[in-house]
C-alpha cells in the first residue's frame, strides 16, 4: 500500500475541517433559528379586513398624534377604555405568592405580607391572571413579550446583559405615536429597550443584586409627585428588590415577607390616588401590576419550570363585575397577552408581530357590539402574520357574506391541512359575528348568538396564537440532521487520518502498547456524552452521568490498586519491598480518599431538573441552621490552609521559600477565617464597609501571590538547558507542580468567599479529589498515559461543577456570586 503523500493528506485534513465548518454552521443556524417578522409598524390598516387594499395608509401614518388618534377611534368604532396607564412590573413575582395555586389561596405568610392586595381581589375591584411567560426567563425578553407580543429566543439570554434597543413594533412606540407622554422609573434595562421616549426617567441597575433597599426605595421616592402630576399618560414603575431578595435568600428568605408588604403598601399609595379612585380631566387610569418571571424555590429563574414560568398579571380599575374571590384569582393567559390587550383597551393598534389574544374579562365593561369588535381587531392581527407563515391561506377568500334572513350552523372543523383549519374556524367566528350584527335570530336567542360568537373568536384566536407560538420557536430538524451528519462525516475523515499516520509511524503500535481498562473507558466516555446529547432527559440531567462516569473510573482505579497487592507467587527483592509498600500505601488511601469525597459530593446537591425537590446534605444543614453551615465553612478554610502548608513542604524547595509561602498562606486563611465570621451575618444584606475592605485585601494577596509564585519560582528551582541530560525536565515538573497547587489553593479560598455557605465543603471536598488523584498517578507504575490522568480531572471537574447546585438550566446561576463584597455598583 502506497504512503499517503504530504498533498493528499493536506487535502483531506482540509476538506474535513471546512466540513466540520459547514456542520456547525447548520447546526446553530437550525438551533437558533431567524424568527420571522413582518416589517414595518401597525397604523390603520390594522382597523380594516386584511382583505381590503388599504394603499391610503401611507398618507395616514404621517398625521400628526392627535389626528392619528381621532383616526383610530374612528376607524375602530370604539372610544379607548383608558387614557392613563400605570404599569407596575415587580420582579420576579411569582403569580402563586398573590393568586394561589392548584384552586389554593396563597400561603398564610403572603396573605398577610398583602393585605390590600387581597382585600382588592376579595372585593372584586381587581383582576388576577396566571400569565405564563415563555423561556427564557430573564427580564430582558420578558420585557419584550409585554409590550411587542411578540416570541423571542434563546439568543435573548446574552443580549439581556448588553440590551440593545427594540426595533420591533410595541405598546410604547405606538403610544409616542398618538401623543402620549411616558415616565419611567426602576430597572434601566427600559432605557436601554427604549432610549429617548421617555419625558422622565430614573434608572437603576438590575444585576447589584445585593441591593435589596435603595433599589426600590429610588422608585418609590418619586411616586407621590408623580401621581399628582397631570403630564403623562404611561406611568412604568419597575421594582427590582423582590428579585434581588430571591437571587440571595430565596422565597423563603426572611426578607421576602417584609418586602412583599413593601409592594403592598406601593399598591395602596396607587390605588387611593386621586388618579384611580376618580379619575381626572385626562380620563380613566388603569393600574396593571405585573411581575416578568416567577423564581424557583432557590430564587432564581432563567428556565422553563413552572416556578419559572408563573407570572402574575393584576388589573386594578377595569370596571368589570367579578362574582367571587375564585372568579378573580383563578385565570390563566399568557404573558404575550399583555400587550394586545392594553392596546386595545388604550385605543391604539396591536404590535405587528404580536402573536398575543386579548386576555378574557378584560373588556367585560364594554357593550356586546364593542366586545365582538376588538375580538375581531385581534383576529384580524392574527391573520397578517397567519399569511405571512401560509402563503396559501388568501384573504380574499376568507370574506364571508351573509344574508339578513339565513341561520348558520357552526362547521365542525377537524381539518388535516393548516390552511385549511385556520380558514373554518375564522370563517364559524366572522359567520357567526355577521349573524348576530343582521339582528335577524329572535331576541330570545341573541345572547346564545353572542355567547356563541365570543367561543368562535377564542378558539380560532388560541388555536392560531398557540400555532405562531409554536413556529416561532420549534427548530428545523432537516437542518439539524444535516449539520450532525457532517460533524459525524468530518470526525471519521479525521479519526481515519489520525490511524493512517499511526500505522505509517509504527506499524506494530498495537504489539508495543496493550490497551488497559482505564484508556478503554476514556474513550467510551466519550460516546456515552456523544450519545447522552441526542436526548433532551440527559441534557437536563447531565450531572447523573458524570457521576456514573467518575464512579466508575474510581472502580477501574480501585481494581488496578487491587492488582497492585502483592501474592505469593510474586517475588520481589528485599531492597524493593519497602519502597513498594509505601508506594502501595499512597495508593490505598489516594482511593480511599477519592471514594469518600466522590460519595459525598454526590449527595450534597440534588441538581438537574426534576428531582430537586430530593433530600440531599445541602438542604439538610440549611434546615439545621447557620451554625452548623458556618461550623463546615471555617473548617473547610482550616484544612485547606493546612494542606497546602503539607504539600509545599513535602517538596523539595529552599526552606525560607517555603518559610514565606506558608506564612502567605496562614494569612490567607486567617483573613478569609475572619472574613467569614463577619459577613455570616450580613449574607442577606448589602456588604459593610469591613467585610468589603477584608475582601479586597484578599483578592489582591491572592492574586499577588500566585502571580508572584510563577514569577519566582522558575529562580528557586533553576532549570538547565542540556539536550543531553535525561532529567531535564524535572525541574520544569517541580515547578509546574508549585505554580499549580498555589494556583488550586488561591481558586479554593477565592470561592470559599463567592460561593454559598453552603458549598464550602464540596470546595474542600474537590480539592481533596485533585491532591489524592496527583498522589495516585505520581505512585503507579508507568503504564498509565498522561492524557489519562487530564482525562480524570476533567471529569472530576464536571462532577464538582455539578456537585456545587449547578445544572444546564439558567436558573442555577447565582448572581449574587458576582457582587460579593462590593459595596457599590
Amino acid at each position: 500500500m502506497s504512503a499517503l503523500s504530504c498533498t493528499r493528506l493536506a487535502t483531506w485534513t482540509v476538506a474535513a475541517v471546512l466540513l466540520q465548518t459547514l456542520g456547525i454552521s447548520l447546526f446553530v443556524l437550525g438551533f437558533f433559528p431567524v424568527k420571522p417578522a413582518l416589517s414595518g409598524v401597525s397604523g390603520p390598516e390594522s382597523y380594516r379586513s386584511p382583505a381590503r387594499d388599504s394603499a391610503e395608509d401611507q398618507n395616514e401614518r404621517s398625521l400628526p398624534p392627535y389626528k392619528l388618534r381621532a383616526l383610530y377611534q374612528e376607524l375602530s368604532q370604539l372610544p379607548p377604555s383608558f387614557e392613563r396607564v400605570i404599569l407596575m412590573v415587580i420582579d420576579g413575582l411569582p403569580a402563586e405568592v398573590v393568586l394561589g395555586k392548584d384552586d389554593q389561596p396563597p400561603s398564610k405568610i403572603w396573605m398577610e405580607a398583602m393585605p390590600y392586595t387581597q382585600s382588592l381581589l376579595v372585593n372584586g375591584m381587581a383582576i388576577g391572571y396566571h400569565a405564563k411567560a415563555a423561556p427564557p426567563t430573564v427580564t430582558m425578553p420578558r420585557l419584550k413579550a409585554m409590550v411587542s407580543g411578540a416570541i423571542g429566543g434563546f439568543l435573548d439570554v446574552a443580549f439581556n446583559f448588553n440590551t440593545q434597543a427594540l426595533l420591533d413594533d410595541n405598546l410604547l412606540g405606538q403610544f409616542l405615536n398618538i401623543g402620549w407622554r411616558m415616565v419611567m422609573l426602576g430597572d434601566e434595562t427600559w432605557l436601554k429597550l427604549f432610549p429617548g421616549i421617555f419625558t422622565r426617567h430614573d434608572g437603576v441597575s438590575s444585576f447589584y443584586v445585593k441591593d435589596t433597599v435603595e433599589v426600590d426605595h429610588n422608585v418609590s421616592r418619586h411616586l407621590k409627585d408623580e401621581l399628582e402630576r397631570k403630564d403623562w399618560n404611561l406611568l412604568i414603575l419597575h421594582y427590582l428588590g423582590l428579585d434581588h431578595v430571591g437571587h440571595i435568600g430565596g422565597r423563603n428568605s426572611i426578607l421576602m415577607a417584609p418586602k412583599l408588604k413593601e409592594m403592598d403598601d406601593v399598591i395602596k399609595m396607587i390605588h387611593l390616588s386621586s388618579v384611580l379612585l376618580q379619575g381626572d380631566d385626562r380620563g380613566e387610569t388603569l393600574l396593571c401590576i405585573v411581575s416578568d418571571h416567577g423564581m424557583t424555590h432557590s430564587g432564581n429563574h432563567g428556565g422553563s419550570s413552572y416556578e419559572e414560568t408563573d407570572s402574575l398579571a393584576l388589573f386594578v380599575g377595569l370596571n368589570v363585575n367579578i362574582s367571587d374571590y375564585a372568579s378573580a384569582t383563578r385565570n390563566t393567559a399568557y404573558q404575550v397577552d399583555i400587550a394586545p390587550t392594553l392596546a386595545l383597551l388604550s385605543g391604539v393598534p396591536i404590535p405587528k408581530n404580536s402573536v398575543g389574544v386579548l386576555i378574557a374579562k378584560t373588556v367585560d365593561s364594554l357593550t356586546d357590539d364593542q366586545q365582538l369588535r376588538v375580538l375581531e381587531l385581534n383576529s384580524w392581527q392574527l391573520l397578517r402574520l397567519l399569511q405571512a407563515e401560509l402563503p396559501d391561506l388568501a384573504f380574499r377568500s376568507l370574506q364571508y357574506t351573509f344574508s339578513d334572513d339565513q341561520e348558520f350552523n357552526i362547521t365542525n372543523c377537524n381539518k388535516d391541512k393548516t390552511e385549511e383549519l385556520f380558514y373554518c374556524l375564522y370563517s364559524n367566528a366572522a359567520s357567526l359575528h355577521s349573524s348576530w350584527k343582521s339582528k335577524s335570530l329572535k331576541r330570545s336567542n341573541s345572547e346564545d348568538c353572542f355567547d356563541q360568537t365570543m367561543a368562535a373568536y377564542y378558539e380560532f384566536l388560541r388555536t392560531a396564537s398557540e400555532w405562531l407560538s409554536h413556529s416561532a420557536t420549534d427548530k428545523p430538524l432537516d437542518l439539524l440532521a444535516t449539520g450532525v451528519l457532517a460533524l459525524f462525516l468530518s470526525c471519521l475523515i479525521l479519526l481515519g487520518l489520525l490511524c493512517f499516520l499511526c500505522k505509517e509511524v509504527n506499524a506494530d503500535i498495537a504489539s508495543i502498547h496493550r490497551w488497559h481498562l482505564e484508556e478503554t473507558l476514556t474513550f467510551g466516555v466519550i460516546l456515552i456524552l456523544i450519545l447522552s446529547m441526542g436526548s433532551s432527559s440527559m441534557v437536563e440531567e447531565e450531572q447523573y452521568i458524570w457521576h456514573f462516569v467518575t464512579s466508575t473510573m474510581y472502580v477501574a482505579l480501585v481494581r488496578r490498586t487491587v492488582q497492585s497487592l502483592p501474592t505469593r507467587g510474586n517475588q520481589v527483592s528485599p531492597s524493593g519491598v519497602k519502597g513498594r509498600k509505601s508506594r502501595l500505601y499512597y495508593q490505598i488511601c489516594s482511593v480511599t480518599a477519592l471514594l469518600i469525597s466522590g460519595r459525598l459530593l454526590r449527595n450534597w446537591h440534588q441538581g438537574g431538573v426534576n428531582w430537586t425537590h430530593l433530600p440531599d446534605i445541602s438542604k439538610w444543614l440549611e434546615h439545621e441552621g447557620s451554625c452548623l453551615v458556618k461550623w463546615f465553612q471555617l473548617s473547610s478554610v482550616i484544612v485547606i490552609t493546612i494542606l497546602s502548608m503539607i504539600v509545599l513542604m513535602s517538596l523539595r524547595l529552599v526552606k525560607y521559600f517555603v518559610l514565606m509561602i506558608n506564612l502567605i498562606s496562614l494569612l490567607l486563611g486567617g483573613l478569609v477565617l475572619q472574613h467569614t465570621v463577619k459577613n455570616q451575618e450580613s449574607s442577606l444584606t448589602a456588604s459593610t464597609y469591613g467585610s468589603t475592605s477584608i475582601a479586597q485585601i484578599i483578592y489582591a494577596t491572592l492574586g499577588i501571590s500566585t502571580i508572584g509564585t510563577a514569577i519566582v519560582v522558575p529562580w528557586i528551582i533553576p532549570i538547565s538547558i542540556d539536550f543531553q541530560d535525561k532529567y531535564l525536565f524535572v525541574p520544569l515538573r517541580d515547578s509546574a507542580h508549585v505554580i499549580g497547587w498555589r494556583y488550586i489553593f488561591s481558586w479554593s479560598l477565592l470561592q470559599q468567599i463567592l460561593q454559598q455557605p453552603v458549598n464550602s465543603m464540596p470546595i474542600l471536598l474537590l480539592v481533596l479529589q485533585i491532591l489524592a488523584c496527583m498522589s495516585y498517578f505520581s505512585t503507579t507504575s508507568p503504564h498509565y498515559k498522561k492524557w489519562v490522568e487530564v482525562a480524570v480531572l476533567y471529569y472530576m471537574g464536571m462532577m464538582g461543577h455539578f456537585s456545587l447546585g449547578n445544572s444546564n438550566t439558567l436558573a442555577t446561576i447565582d448572581v449574587a456570586g458576582a457582587f460579593i463584597n462590593q459595596a457599590i455598583f
